[in-house]
């Protein structure tokens, strides 16, 4: 291995090191990071650590771009071990659920409330697209096998800006998917939200999983997919 081989391996051990350890901070302070409390876990001088990140934005960000890939990731190997599309919809937003609860904190990041004085930068928007754009792969996909129910076609000027964004995604298949798959992803990132943070309490304790597929359910039927 090369001396510079070798430095960048270091320098890559040393920032997984950091962000696991900014992971846990997300625990306890939630996204009020502190890059001092850092490397003071680290046993490091806090000059030390802005040699990998030079703020806590920054820092926050790779954070953010890792919570979003690793659930994006969750989706992906979900979706492709089903074969209809029904069943790969169900899949997502399961596999989502399930990465939410083993991860509530980075959840919070991605998905709660906006972290005060932070701005995401541009390379946090492909990242943070994929579960959104899997679903609409999805139901693009069933659109295609004429396993959609009849459709009433939009109108509003809403769906005039959908036709804008459906051109550069789904050109043949128009602004109706992309409406359903944006409201489909915010009915299901509602409802893992909603369980995560408390809000199911003294309501549905026992079966969690078999209300949130009962969402999912509702949700696909609503943008027209058929069992």
């Amino acid at each position: 291995m090369t001396a510079t081989n070798l430095r960048a391996r270091v320098r890559a051990e040393m920032t997984d090191e950091i962000k696991a350890v900014a992971r846990r901070h997300l625990a306890t302070d939630g996204a009020n990071l502190s890059l001092r409390a850092v490397a003071r876990d680290l046993g490091m001088a806090s000059s030390a650590v802005y040699r990998y990140f030079a703020s806590r934005d920054e820092l926050l960000t790779a954070l953010i771009i890792d919570a979003y890939g690793a659930v994006g990731d969750a989706a992906e190997q979900a979706a492709a071990e089903k074969a209809k599309p029904l069943e790969k919809w169900l899949a997502i937003g399961h596999a989502a659920r399930d990465w939410a609860l083993a991860n509530p904190h980075e959840w919070a990041l991605i998905y709660g409330s906006p972290v005060p004085g932070y701005s995401a930068p541009r390379d946090t928007v492909e990242p943070a697209t994929r579960v959104m754009l899997l679903l609409g792969a999805t139901l693009a996909e069933a659109h295609r096998a004429d396993e959609v129910a009849a459709r009433e076609p939009l109108t509003g000027r809403f769906a005039e800006e959908l036709a804008t964004v459906a051109s550069a995604y789904l050109p043949d298949l128009g602004a109706r998917v992309i409406a359903d798959t944006i409201a489909a992803f915010f009915q299901i990132c509602g409802a893992i939200s909603f369980e995560l943070f408390g809000q199911l309490n003294n309501t549905i304790e026992e079966d969690r999983r078999g209300f949130f597929d009962y969402q999912l359910r509702a949700a696909a039927s609503l943008a027209g997919l058929i069992a």
